[in-house]
């Protein structure tokens, strides 16, 4: 890894990580995880070190997702290890920002998709802005969302958490906080002034006093639409309810979610219904999503999504299964146990 791919040090009370990638929206790279992680284990029980801040170089984007060309390549060549591994050492990396014994406090500007979500929105403390764009789009790739963005959908407000997974609606700061992926609003032109006092006070009680009002959101108002929409309990039965609803919200939702891989949009559905009923923790969903990405190469959709999304960009995907016609067994396949997994969260 080049050593400026990440900035890791100590400023003040504070313990800095920056993701520096500007060029590729600091998309992360498997070092950058085990970079990251290393970081939280040194600084827990630091005395000098009082809380974490994360911040993403540049303006466009705090992680746009995750670097994922050797996923690929690896998969390709039939290597479904690498990728396995991967995954573990990823998942392992978020539930320690989400159990971490200390503040967290995440600048979240521009893009954070995917990767990003897991880096930014499970810390104590994430701070969006005016450029924020929030969005988990993987089942458009053949995957469905990971890096503990499950827990997140989970817990959003009735069905919207079905909503954003199958749509990769891209939330606005209002929006990121009505959804339960953010905390504070803070003008980009307030944060080097909070960074700085974070770095000199280790005092995480002064951000709230930073807050602001977030720009208004369509987000709340679509709730019962979407509540109507994804109450179904199959993924089957969402699909007759956006048909039935027969408006413009429908027509558009529909729109996006065809361009998705649909085994992985009915496992998605499959893992939120199962994670809501056992009112489930941030562990517990990480080892769901790994039942699902452990097997995406080799019995799912994930290689053909990147071909069509970054390899070849032909946006032309040819999914295992028709929008209509998900196999249940193969959803119930793709989300059974793991057997000698790779997944190891207990040092969380």
């Amino acid at each position: 890894m080049p050593a400026d791919e990440i900035l890791i040090r100590q400023e003040g009370r504070a313990g800095r990580i920056t993701l520096n990638r500007p060029d590729a929206l600091n998309a992360l790279t498997y070092d950058m995880c085990l970079s990251i992680e290393k970081a939280l284990d040194t600084w827990r029980h630091d005395p000098q070190i009082a809380l974490v801040l994360i911040t993403g170089a540049g303006d466009r984007a705090f992680c746009a997702g995750g670097d994922i060309q050797k996923l690929y390549d690896t998969g390709i060549a039939g290597d479904f290890a690498y990728g396995q591994q991967f995954w573990a050492d990823e998942y392992r990396m978020n539930a320690k920002i989400a159990g971490y014994e200390k503040p967290i406090v995440s600048f979240l500007q521009g893009f954070t998709m995917g990767g990003g979500v897991g880096v930014g929105c499970h810390g104590s403390h994430r701070i969006v802005c005016e450029t924020t764009q929030i969005a988990m789009p993987e089942c458009g790739i053949g995957l469905l969302p990971d890096v503990g963005g499950s827990y997140l959908l989970m817990k959003a407000p009735g069905r919207m958490g079905e909503y954003l997974g199958l749509t990769a609606y891209r939330m606005g700061p209002g929006a990121a906080l009505y959804a339960g992926f953010a905390d504070h609003f803070i003008p980009a032109d307030a944060w080097p002034d909070l960074i700085q006092q974070l770095e000199a006070t280790g005092d995480v009680d002064i951000i709230a006093s930073s807050a602001k009002h977030p720009p208004a959101s369509a987000l709340p108002g679509l709730q019962s639409k979407v509540d109507v929409c994804f109450g179904g309990e199959t993924f089957s039965d969402i699909l007759h309810a956006i048909d039935a609803f027969d408006d413009a919200f429908s027509d558009e939702t529909l729109r996006k979610m065809q361009r998705n891989d649909p085994l992985a949009m009915a496992c998605t559905v499959a893992l939120l219904h199962h994670l809501r009923a056992q009112n489930a923790s941030m562990p517990a969903a990480l080892e769901m999503e790994y039942r699902f990405t452990s097997r995406a190469m080799e019995h799912g959709d994930f290689l053909e999504g990147i071909r069509a999304a970054i390899i070849e960009k032909d946006k032309s995907p040819k999914w295992r299964h028709r929008l209509s016609d998900v196999p249940q067994d193969k959803v119930n396949a793709m989300l059974a146990p793991v057997e000698n997994s790779m997944l190891r969260l207990e040092d969380n």
